[in-house]
């Protein structure tokens, strides 16, 4: 009696999956379609960005060789366009690359290619804050307080391990300006921290121990 009962109840349960499989077979088409449609999507965005990256891997390795060899022709133009193409590993090079080389003379050209960085393109954090930290000390020597605090602003109100080096060169910032008084209470955050770089932590002993120790 009971061996019926579970047959008769296992044929009713197979019964109703053939039933929903029956009336949703369309549906169930269309979601599988779907998936296969999304993982070949997503399987050919791949394929384009590695042979994309590699484009530009070529492009950057060939114009720096190119660069070293005497050839200056197309060099600034195509390290910007590098720049410009949003690559989370070359681009930031390409750009480094232009200032390191002092090939833009213009200070505006490179900030805007400084702002593609940081806004437009996909960066770990920690990248993303070293090259707010490069951005504030490229201009350091031409900017006033108030734009210098505003470029290292997200550094400073983050936890990222380059937050030493940012109030470290506010710090250096009001000192060359001679407002000790603040130089030394930027100086002073460094020691608070607890991810301080060792030597910035090193150096802004010394600072405070010498130069503003009154």
């Amino acid at each position: 009696m009971d061996e019926d009962i579970a047959i008769i109840n296992s044929n009713t349960r197979n019964q109703r999956i053939k039933d929903f499989f029956t009336k949703n077979k369309k549906l169930l088409i269309s979601c599988l379609i779907f998936l296969i449609l999304i993982l070949l999507g997503f399987y050919s965005y791949q394929i384009y960005q590695d042979k994309n990256k590699i484009k530009i891997s070529d492009k950057y390795n060939s114009s720096i060789i190119k660069h070293k060899n005497g050839e200056n022709s197309g060099i600034v133009s195509t390290m910007q366009e590098i720049v410009e193409n949003k690559d989370p590993t070359y681009s930031p090079l390409a750009l480094y690359y232009l200032i390191d080389n002092e090939l833009v003379s213009d200070k505006n050209k490179i900030n805007s290619l400084f702002d593609i960085l940081i806004n437009k393109t996909s960066l770990d954090s920690e990248i993303k804050y070293l090259i707010i930290y490069k951005k504030a000390l490229y201009n350091a020597d031409t900017i006033n307080e108030s734009q210098i605090l505003e470029i290292l602003n997200p550094i400073i109100n983050s936890k990222s391990v380059w937050k030493s080096h940012a109030l470290y060169l506010i710090a250096e910032y009001f000192y060359s300006k001679g407002e000790m008084q603040k130089s030394k209470e930027f100086f002073t955050q460094i020691i608070t921290l607890e991810n301080a770089n060792l030597d910035i932590l090193k150096e802004t002993q010394k600072r405070l121990n010498r130069d503003l120790s009154e």
